[in-house]
């Protein structure tokens, strides 16, 4: 069997990454006509599924001109043929097990179909589709995941700051008492650390919560105050905060499980920066549940989408316990949100905005894909900061996981960078209640 390979692409795949028939080297791609039907059925809407089904669609396009010939045609310089199926015989070994002619048993016939007519070529059907997958290897159909955006190592993610003991305690003192650090080359571990990592000096009399910056380098300490009534109560909130504050970092994640404090911590911060930026924006992505769109919601665009965004209006109702009812942070969050300053909305309406002098706070990151978080953050304009928020490992995403999801991609491809910083929260403090089910649950 030789090296060249023949790749059958499920409909969520180009859903996922409507780029995806790129990144298949010099392989053939071979779309079953069922996926084809399933894109015309998408491509209407302003989501970021719906963009990606008429980015691929005009894609094809181009490629096929004024017709697609039978022996396909070239993707590009390098890449393999692009093939459409369009023989919708229902392949026996198919319909042995599964009778009824939905999409996904078409495209398994049309694999199937592929295999037959290529049996000195491996064929390979492509899915984020867990069920279709586990069908195709019950029929002894080859089939993997899309694989290009996949974070090998998610579980790096998941450490929370590095505490070095025996540290000189006169350095430790030094740290804690400088306003501006020390040099990163004191510390005999200083080449080893990260831009922006935040760390525990420790010795044996004392010790101190301490950032590298990139931008001075130097090793500094970081502070445990408030931001807009909230007080951090663990290390790791304090460098989330840390982070948050500083204005030279445009790009930040904070990830960790459910009652950590992730989206409260990024809000409070986003209220204490509000007059360096010109806006505050807070949104989320919609995922639909039970395969209901929002539009079978009653009442204005508003209005369906309001129960989705209802956590980010508790998590500023929080902040707004901190204070007293007149008190002038009070009036300063109602006179924010009344001239649009504090902005709370799904994501799907800021998608094709320019970001500029803006603080934007994506909450349940997590459910974004790769490209989503790439189209999000190169719309950031000057004097912008991103902040993305979630957990990783709880994906409301049928075709998304802890490995493929987008703030994972964006955590690992930009670790390193000066202008980022990923803190992850362990510890939960919304109650004891919620931490003991957070873990046991």
């Amino acid at each position: 069997m030789g090296t060249k390979k023949n790749f059958i692409l499920d409909t969520n795949v180009i859903l996922h990454d409507y780029q995806c028939i790129r990144n298949f080297q010099e392989n053939d791609i071979f779309l079953p006509v069922a996926t084809l039907e399933e894109l015309d059925r998408f491509k209407k809407g302003s989501d970021q599924l719906n963009y990606n089904a008429r980015e691929f669609i005009r894609e094809l396009d181009r490629l096929t001109t004024d017709r697609l010939p039978q022996k396909g045609v070239s993707i590009g310089n390098g890449l393999g043929r692009l093939f459409v199926i369009t023989d919708e015989t229902y392949h026996r070994k198919v319909a042995s097990s599964f009778h009824e002619r939905i999409p996904d048993h078409r495209i398994l016939s049309c694999t199937c179909l592929v295999m037959d007519s290529h049996p000195d070529m491996q064929t390979i059907l492509v899915t984020k589709d867990v069920n279709l997958r586990m069908k195709a290897r019950a029929l002894g159909i080859p089939v993997q995941d899309y694989i290009t955006g996949k974070v090998k190592n998610v579980d790096a993610f998941d450490r929370t700051h590095e505490t070095y003991e025996g540290v000189d305690a006169d350095l430790i003192d030094e740290v804690y008492a400088s306003r501006e650090g020390i040099d990163v080359s004191r510390l005999p571990f200083g080449d080893a650390l990260k831009p922006n990592a935040c760390f525990i000096l420790k010795s044996s009399r004392n010790s101190v919560m301490a950032r590298y910056s990139p931008f001075t380098e130097k090793v500094g300490k970081v502070e445990k105050g408030a931001n807009y009534g909230i007080q951090p109560r663990n290390a790791e909130q304090s460098f989330a905060f840390e982070v948050l504050n500083d204005p030279d970092i445009k790009l930040a994640g904070i990830t960790g499980k459910a009652g950590t404090g992730k989206t409260l911590l990024a809000l409070a911060s986003a209220l204490k920066q509000a007059d360096r930026y010109k806006q505050i924006l807070l949104a989320r992505p919609i995922v639909s549940l039970a395969n209901r769109d929002i539009g079978f919601l009653p009442g204005t665009q508003k209005d369906k989408v309001a129960p989705y965004m209802q956590p980010l209006f508790d998590n500023l109702n929080v902040i707004r316990a901190q204070f007293a009812p007149n008190s002038p942070e009070i009036r300063r969050i109602d006179e924010m949100q009344k001239s649009e300053q504090l902005v709370i909305e799904a994501l799907a309406f800021i998608r094709g905005r320019s970001l500029a002098g803006t603080i934007c706070i994506i909450d349940e990151a997590q459910n974004l894909t790769p490209h989503e978080i790439k189209t999000i953050v190169t719309r950031t304009g000057e004097g912008s900061k991103m902040i993305f928020t979630g957990d990783i490992h709880q994906i409301d995403s049928p075709y998304l996981d802890a490995q493929s999801n987008g703030l994972a991609y964006m955590i690992d491809r930009m670790r390193g960078q000066a202008l980022f910083a990923h803190v992850n929260l362990m510890k939960g403090e919304r109650s004891e209640l919620a931490e003991l089910a957070a873990n046991l649950l």
